[in-house]
């Protein structure tokens, strides 16, 4: 005969607030919940403020800029995560505008041999742009950068989709896969992963191409957006953006820390409140200076995060 012990009301009451108390610290111990919660604050505020904020229209609007900003951000991430910094993803941005269209109006090549020919050649230096166009913008570019740029899927902009695609296979790569994992050691001690057999400078040459890549995929969705092959004032300091929405979203400058949920987190964050600060009609000075604002910020709090963490070793 089994007898069955039912617990009681108390001891089950304990148990299921043990279990609430020790889902409320994970939470808190998340290092991407601060950004998380500045996300839902700031849209909350913004949406209070101003109607027209959380309108349909606006937030498509949102869709599309986040898109572009968090392709480069990405790409950006995983250099830093290597320890390391790349301060051309705007310029190459730029470039490929410049690039696709060139390929696809003056080359005469179709847009998807246009596409795979700019992820190709997009190293080359900026000043090539105005050497090819002279200084002059490329009209009469293929409707599928349209399509690509300025398409909605289900009422969600299509470059929202793509961003998201990129994010999830960035996801998987750091945190599912081994050459993932080679990247947060590298980028954490170098030395120590070439003592464990880790081909250092293979894992941050991939990350470099993967973020330059990422950034000429960034300036096609552009010029899908933008309609014309122009390579003036396109991705002048989008590096800023992309390493602030990094460092905002706990990726660490020192490299071997951070992860992309931060990241797309960072990303939405500033996209927040540059969009917020234009819909209450700030001066797009004083939005540069809270941008640059919420950079030191972000610096400041890695550099006290790195000391507390070197504290504790």
């Amino acid at each position: 005969m089994t007898t069955e012990t039912v617990p009681k009301p108390a001891e089950a009451g304990e148990r299921g607030g043990r279990q609430v108390s020790g889902l409320v610290r994970r939470l808190i111990e998340t290092p991407e919940v601060g950004v998380v919660v500045a996300c839902v604050v700031v849209f909350v505020a913004l949406a209070l403020d101003k109607s027209t904020f959380a309108s349909a229209v606006n937030l498509q609007g949102m869709g599309f800029d986040l898109a572009q900003y968090g392709l480069i951000a990405i790409g950006e991430s995983l250099v830093i995560l290597t320890g390391g910094i790349d301060l051309s993803v705007g310029a190459l941005l730029g470039t490929s505008v410049i690039l696709a269209s060139w390929f696809n109006v003056r080359a005469g090549l179709p847009a998807g041999v246009a596409i795979l020919a700019t992820l190709v050649t997009y190293t080359i230096a900026q000043g090539v742009t105005l050497a090819i166009t002279s200084g002059t913008s490329i009209p009469g570019i293929s409707g599928v950068f349209g399509n690509l740029g300025q398409s909605y899927l289900a009422q969600i902009p299509v470059p929202l989709v793509l961003f998201a695609v990129v994010a999830v296979a960035a996801w998987f790569f750091l945190e599912r896969t081994y050459q993932g994992r080679q990247v947060y050691a590298v980028g954490g001690n170098s030395e120590a992963a070439r003592l464990a057999g880790i081909r250092g400078n293979r894992r941050v040459v991939s990350m470099y191409v993967t973020s330059s890549l990422l950034s000429g995929f960034g300036g096609i969705l552009v010029l899908g957006r933008m309609g014309v092959g122009s390579a003036s004032g396109v991705g002048v300091g989008w590096e800023l953006s992309a390493i602030a929405a990094a460092v905002i979203g706990g990726v660490s400058l020192m490299g071997g820390q951070g992860r992309i949920l931060g990241i797309v987190a960072g990303a939405v964050l500033l996209e927040l409140i540059n969009n917020g600060l234009t819909t209450l009609q700030i001066n797009s000075n004083y939005t540069q200076i809270v941008l640059g604002a919420v950079l030191g910020i972000a610096i400041t709090a890695d550099r006290l995060r790195a000391r507390r963490l070197a504290r504790r070793r």
